[in-house]
């Protein structure tokens, strides 16, 4: 059994668990559910007694986990996978554990054939994919064969024969009188494995009871009706005779219509007395999901937006730079649509052929003069000074 009261726990000046007290009762699978940032982790690491809490107490089996005599054989914990040494194979992680745990060697090939492991046992773990390493970790939990084992997100990473095999596995364990401590954001597979749930949001409790009585207390059931289809009329006959004895009706998208606050019963002597056939009539209760997020809603710190990709939206093309249109006196080249085609006896662009651009150039094509631009003035012959003589004319030159 683990009990804890009045459980906080502070960081500076932010509080991860606040006045926090359950117990969780042997025998059954109690699944420990919420948001992001909920608190679960530091709850679980506070049984365990690896965080101190600010106040409260937690006990496991009666006792403060520091305290417990013979803790590994007492209790057995899965919290991080990773946390092994990489270097080591299966069989020699699980082997030093087990040596300074005072468990028997030959306990460790019985929880690697438990796992799954036997056959990839002497290879490194740092080779082992997400979902091994979580079955090396299960291992080192049940290695003690223990009575209260705590798992934080044991499926994460298993295929799905593997989510079956710790599902059965830890329904077999509850059947044997031990405690299951089982932490999840898998509402689909909380529903099917966890007997009693235990909800926390933003560090505090908001639900203690049975998985029934919390699909019950934070959901409504309704009946899904459909008359043929085509018949609108017998459909619209059909919602307001319900509506008028007190009936929730609501159109669905299918066509069908979704009515509560009504047995079914009444709903079937209703269309009956209408004279309406009915083509459906089924019953739905919601799911642990529904339920789920329908009561902590108003607990998540993490909320997720639609993403309208406006980072990655343009007004337009943008012209390269540079780039303007071609002025007057551009002409398209030979052999474009509209202008003769090249071949023999046309003149082509090139060298030495009268009133033909060079090759390169367009037919009456003109760069433009930069703007802006004039050609700098030639630079003046040098003055002699006044009263200076001339200087004398080069060999070859005159003097004028």
């Amino acid at each position: 059994m683990i009990e804890a009261q009045g459980l906080t726990k502070t960081y500076g000046g932010k509080t991860a668990v606040y006045n926090l007290s359950f117990t969780v009762q042997p025998g059954v699978i109690t699944g420990f559910v919420g948001p992001n940032g909920a608190g679960k982790s530091t709850t679980m690491r506070m049984i365990l007694g690896l965080d101190e809490p600010t106040s409260g107490t937690v006990t496991v089996g009666g006792h403060p986990y520091r305290r417990l005599p013979n803790a590994p054989r007492q209790v057995g914990a899965l919290l991080d996978a990773k946390a092994v040494h990489g270097g080591r194979s299966a069989r020699n992680h699980l082997r030093c554990v087990a040596q300074l745990s005072g468990i028997p060697q030959r306990r460790v090939d019985e929880v690697l054939d438990v796992v799954g492991l036997r056959e990839v046992a002497g290879r490194r773990s740092k080779g082992f994919s997400l979902g091994m390493g979580q079955r090396l970790g299960i291992a080192g939990a049940l290695l003690g064969d223990p009575q209260i084992l705590l798992f934080d997100e044991p499926v994460n990473g298993l295929d799905p024969e593997g989510i079956l095999w710790i599902r059965n596995l830890m329904k077999k364990l509850a059947s044997e009188g031990r405690t299951i401590f089982v932490s999840s954001h898998l509402m689909s597979e909380m529903a099917v494995t966890a007997d009693h749930l235990i909800v926390i949001g933003r560090g505090q409790l908001m639900a203690d009871m049975s998985v029934r009585d919390f699909i019950n207390t934070h959901s409504a059931s309704y009946a899904r009706v459909r008359v043929p289809d085509g018949e609108q009329a017998a459909r619209e006959k059909l919602s307001a005779a319900l509506t008028e004895q007190g009936a929730h009706v609501q159109p669905e998208d299918d066509g069908a219509l979704r009515v509560g606050g009504m047995p079914l019963p009444r709903i079937s002597d209703l269309a009956h007395d209408a004279d309406i056939r009915l083509w459906e009539l089924s019953p739905h209760e919601a799911s642990l999901e529904e339920a789920y997020m329908r009561m902590t809603q108003g607990a998540v710190d993490y909320r997720s937006t639609a993403d309208h990709r406006a980072g990655l939206q343009q007004a337009g093309p943008v012209p390269p730079q540079g780039y303007a249109a071609p002025g007057p006196g551009y002409a398209p080249p030979m052999g474009a649509p509209g202008m003769p085609p090249a071949g023999p006896g046309v003149p082509q662009p090139g060298p030495g052929v009268p009133g033909m651009p060079p090759p390169g150039v367009q037919p009456g094509y003109a760069p433009p003069p930069p703007q802006g631009y004039a050609p700098p003035p030639p630079p003046a012959a040098p003055q002699a000074p006044a009263g200076a003589a001339a200087p004398a004319p080069r060999e070859g030159e005159t003097r004028r």
